[in-house]
């Protein structure tokens, strides 16, 4: 926490022309002898901080020097505070740095970014559901990626559970679902964190390659889910004015061919099996015609079938 203060400290200094150990204890809501102790430390480690006596004195940095901590550009400044912003009001150490951040910044950046902090607020709940809450786990797997330390954890799929140790190399949020991309004896594997039973950070140096980039790695993790989840594909025709409905349901598991001679378009709609499929499209009843595979249109019709048995009576 120290550290956290005497950062703090500085850049309050580049703000202001002079300023005392009240008015720094104040602001940093900590004691006048500790804030003078601050002082003093970052004199002795060499910043060019000194004090002024008597009335009207202080502590300034010699000559108006300015150690810049952000080096960021206006367009910059902006940027970030409009994607960190949404994450102050839940997480009080984002708070704290932005407000240091500000500070750092030149005078004329300021108002602007201050604002664009302020600009968005963010609801992950759906309508009609509680406020989603991070897996307690998502912390601890954090503070292990940073501090390159591996994890013993125990891991659940399909009701079967095993004991792994891993090297966290990073974390994903998809969607409000926590992914843990992990480096193990057989690769690099992702977790779903909420299928983690338990796990402990152990006093073990984590491996990371050199040229691991998460981004990078969760695109290629995205394009194999989705290609498992495109095992089977349908080909249907659907009516033009149905079909933005059905390509926002689909999402990228909706392909459109095009136009038909009857004035319908030919879409393809993909899933992992036909049964899926069948799921996905029964509810649009006559609205879609589902021209091939024959398995899909077998699927439909035992749908049928079933919905007519329990609701034809």
């Amino acid at each position: 926490m120290r550290a956290d203060r005497l950062v703090a400290t500085l850049l309050l200094m580049q703000t202001r022309r002079r300023v005392t150990a009240a008015e720094i204890a104040a602001e940093l809501e900590v004691s006048v002898a500790t804030a003078r102790r601050d002082l003093e430390a970052l004199s002795a480690a060499g910043v060019p901080v000194y004090p002024q006596p008597g009335r009207g004195g202080g502590w300034s940095l010699v000559g108006g020097a300015r150690t810049d901590l952000s080096g960021l550009t206006e367009p910059e400044a902006r940027a970030l505070f409009l994607l960190a912003g949404p994450s102050a009001s839940a997480v009080p150490e984002v708070k704290s740095a932005l407000r240091k951040l500000v500070r750092a910044l030149p005078h004329t950046f300021r108002t602007d970014a201050a604002a664009a902090a302020d600009a968005v607020v963010i609801d992950p709940a759906r309508w009609g559901e509680h406020d989603q809450q991070r897996p307690k786990l998502v912390e601890m797997l954090q503070r292990a990626v940073v501090e390159r330390r591996r994890v013993r954890m125990e891991y659940e799929r399909a009701g079967e559970r095993s004991q792994r140790i891993v090297d966290p190399w990073g974390l994903v949020d998809k969607d409000g679902v926590w992914y843990l991309v992990a480096g193990t004896d057989r690769g690099r594997r992702t977790f779903r964190v909420d299928r983690i039973v338990g796990a402990a950070i152990i006093d073990e140096i984590a491996h990371r390659p050199t040229d691991f980039d998460l981004s990078t790695a969760w695109e290629e993790v995205v394009g194999e889910v989705e290609q498992r989840r495109a095992a089977t594909c349908a080909t249907a025709l659907i009516a033009p004015r149905l079909l933005p409905i059905l390509r926002k349901q689909q999402g990228r598991h909706c392909e459109v061919d095009g136009p038909v001679a009857d004035g319908r378009v030919q879409v393809r709609v993909t899933a992992p099996t036909p049964r899926m499929i069948a799921q996905q499209l029964a509810g649009w009843g006559a609205d879609i015609e589902v021209l091939a595979p024959r398995s899909v249109q077998a699927e439909l019709a035992v749908l049928g079938a079933e919905l007519v048995e329990r609701y034809g009576g």
